[in-house]
Order: C-alpha cells, then sequence, then structure tokens
C-alpha cells in the first residue's frame, strides 16, 4: 500500500514537472512578458513544488533580484560577487554574513557553458514525497530557471535588435537627409572647378561644405566643422546651413553674414557647443577673393609658384555672445591657383607611429601634381590619407573641398 502510494506522488510529481517544462514552452512561444513567465516560475515552485522562499538573482548589466517570495529584506544582504560566484554545482551555503544562512539552506547556480546566468536561493523546503527534495526537485529547478532566465534574455536581446534596428534606420534617414544639405552639383566650367570629399565619423556628422553662386560672375564657398561628432553635430549643423542660406539672400558683406551666423549659433547651441567656419567670396571677373576664416583650419592657396595660408578672420562662431573684432582677407587669385579647404579630420589622422598627416601631407600632394584636375587631385589627397593613417581608425568627421581658378 505504501508502496503504491509512493508510486502515486511520484507520478504526481512528474507530471508537474512535464506539464510546467510544457506551460513554460507555451509561454514563450506565445511571446509571454517577462513578469508573466516569472509568474509561472513562482506558481510551479512555490505551489506546486512547496519551496516555501525564493529568491533569483540574474545577471542583467549587473547581478539584480529579479524574483522573490518568502523571504524578507534579508535578501538584500546578499552580494552575488562575493557569496555566489565561485559556486559552480548545487549545493548548500554558508554566507558570510550568517544571518542569513537561517533563511537559504540550498544554492542553485545556472550557468551557460563557463558564464553564470542565475543564482536561485531556496529555504523553507517541505518534503511531501519522501524524497529529500535536494535530490528529487533542485535539477528540475536548475532546468527551469535555465529555460526561463534564457527566454527572458533573448526577449531583451529581441528588443535591443529591435531598437538598433530602428536607430540603424533612423540614422540613415538621417543621413540621407543631411546628404540634401550639400549641393547637388558643383562648377566645372572654364572660369573655375570645385571638387568636395565628405566622411562622416559615424552615419552622421558635423562637417559641412557649400556652394553658392550669388550672381553671374561672384559665388560664394565655404567649410565649417562643429565641435563633437554624431547627431548632435548634425543636427546643429543643418540649422547653420539653413541660416547660412537665408543670410546669404538679404547681404553681401561677409562680416555681416558672420556676425549674425554667431548670434544664430548663440541662440542654438546654447553656448555648449560652437562652430568653425572659413567662407569666401570670389569675383571671377576682378579674380579677388575676400575671405573670413573664423577659427578654422586655414586653407591652402597654392599658386604656380607657392602655397600660402589663408588665416586672416575671427573667433570661432557661438563661442562669444558678439564677435567684436571680424577681419576680412583679401587675395587676388592668379589664373592656374587652387584653393584647397579641409576640416582637421582630415590632417589629425595619425599612423601607427601617433604622427599626424598634417597640413605638410596635402601640402605635398598639390607640389607633385600641380597640373591634374581638381578632382583628380582630391582623389590622391584622401588616398595618401588613408594610406597614411595605416591601422588606425579614423577619428573624425572629414571633409575636403577644393577650388581650381582657371
Amino acid at each position: 500500500m505504501a508502496d503504491s502510494s509512493h508510486k502515486n506522488l511520484s507520478k504526481r510529481i512528474k507530471d508537474i514537472k512535464l506539464n510546467s517544462l510544457l506551460e513554460v514552452t507555451k509561454a514563450i512561444n506565445n511571446n509571454f512578458s517577462t513578469d508573466q513567465l516569472l509568474d509561472i516560475f513562482e506558481e510551479v515552485l512555490s505551489k506546486q513544488l512547496n519551496i516555501g522562499k525564493l529568491v533569483l538573482f540574474s545577471n542583467d548589466n549587473g547581478w539584480k533580484c529579479i524574483l522573490k517570495y518568502g523571504v524578507g529584506k534579508e535578501y538584500n544582504e546578499i552580494d552575488v560577487e562575493r557569496d555566489l560566484l565561485s559556486i559552480t554545482d548545487i549545493g548548500t551555503i554558508n554566507f558570510s554574513k550568517k544571518n542569513l544562512n537561517k533563511s537559504f539552506e540550498i544554492v542553485i547556480p545556472v550557468f551557460h557553458k563557463s558564464h553564470p546566468l542565475a543564482y536561485v536561493l531556496i529555504g523553507d523546503l517541505e518534503d511531501r514525497v519522501e524524497v529529500s527534495p535536494a535530490i528529487k526537485h533542485l535539477p528540475f529547478v536548475q532546468t527551469l530557471t535555465s529555460i526561463i532566465v534564457v527566454a527572458i534574455e533573448n526577449k531583451k536581446l529581441a528588443k535591443e535588435n529591435i531598437r538598433q534596428a530602428a536607430m540603424k534606420k533612423e540614422l540613415e534617414l538621417a543621413s540621407e537627409m543631411q546628404s540634401m544639405l550639400f549641393p547637388d552639383t558643383l562648377p566645372v566650367d572654364s572660369r573655375l572647378e570645385a571638387d568636395a570629399f565628405y566622411l562622416p565619423h559615424q552615419q552622421v556628422g558635423g562637417d559641412y561644405y557649400d556652394f553658392v553662386w550669388l550672381n553671374e560672375n561672384e559665388c560664394v564657398f565655404c567649410v565649417a566643422d562643429v565641435s563633437g561628432k554624431g547627431i548632435a553635430a548634425a543636427l546643429l549643423m543643418s540649422n547653420f546651413q539653413a541660416n547660412l542660406r537665408v543670410l546669404l539672400e538679404h547681404t553681401s558683406s561677409l562680416t555681416e553674414l558672420v556676425k549674425e551666423l554667431n548670434a544664430k549659433v548663440m541662440i542654438n547651441a546654447k553656448g555648449e557647443k560652437f562652430i568653425t567656419l572659413f567662407i569666401a567670396k570670389y569675383n571671377v571677373i576682378t579674380r579677388t577673393l575676400t575671405y573670413i576664416n573664423a577659427a578654422h583650419n586655414p586653407p591652402l592657396l597654392a599658386t604656380p609658384n607657392s602655397i600660402s595660408t589663408l588665416k586672416i578672420g575671427c573667433t570661432g562662431l557661438g563661442m562669444f555672445d558678439e564677435i567684436l573684432k571680424i577681419k576680412e582677407g583679401i587675395v587676388n587669385i592668379s589664373p592656374g591657383s587652387t584653393i584647397v579647404c579641409y576640416t582637421d579630420g582630415l590632417v589629425e589622422l595619425e599612423n601607427n607611429k601617433g604622427e599626424e598627416f598634417g597640413m605638410d601631407g596635402i601640402k605635398k600632394i598639390i607640389k607633385s601634381h600641380p597640373s591634374i584636375s581638381i578632382h583628380e587631385l582630391n582623389k590622391k589627397i584622401v588616398d595618401a590619407a588613408i594610406d597614411y593613417k595605416e591601422s588606425r581608425p579614423y577619428i573624425d568627421d572629414i571633409a575636403l573641398f577644393s577650388v581650381k581658378v582657371h
């Protein structure tokens, strides 16, 4: 009679475990929430396997308690790193804080290969099947915990993948929108030819170049760089471009233009970011170049006989509420001259020895190829910089804008 009763109880426990696994599997397949999965876990252990106390720690960017029942605040004193991390097998535990030994009898570690996923602490065990729960139930608890914890981890990974995919899509859209800020075409004719190269450090960046005809004989071109990188820099630069285009319709004075742009940057950046800018106006009839360099890397002016820098100007935009002193540089441009504008991401590229490509790297290319087209010149500069950096990463956005005057 006793054997029959024992067999019936054993069968009931076996059925409970099988049904529990089926219930958990169905819940996972039906994409139950984390809270719902933990409710099922608690129901099985507390109501069906009669485990009176439980604390479940999971590694979620640090060890956190994700389920507890039947315990007081003492579980807060458990330090997983100190008390549990060395445990690799189911067994009893001795805590460094002795009062915890009264609450918990057994620890059940859950590993994926050699990586710890979770620790289950249980106490107040009831033996209603006349077999030690440490023998009868604990391997099943370990298996069930592993299934639950892995399912929760997969849910987090799935959410993260969705979030990453959404972010990637947003960045792709932002990149497409940013590309619309740059001029669709650049002039290549008998008067002058222009060419540009742009490589953001991330999908979007804070470098910018532009070219605008003011009238039949005058054009404006510029290169700018927002402090910082990424979306924040790109947003500020898009606002800057919009303001620049609007202001060009109302003033032909570079000094007034820079003053207005500075005010706009101060309002939009609130002093947290600034913009360096080189902006120039060129008259194809008089061959006069008027420019302002607002703390930007000085462009190179290469004539058939020399290379000089264009550095006259003022402080960067957004550094001060008002720019009190602005100087305009004026240069007569001889036929065959080339102006190479760039951002610091190009000249600050480092090789494996930590040496920068520098302005000398650009000068070397210009001197070596005085007669090639501006597109070919830009390509040679970029190729030389990429070769120079060897295995070192890109550290900033790169913009290169060049003009050749015929």
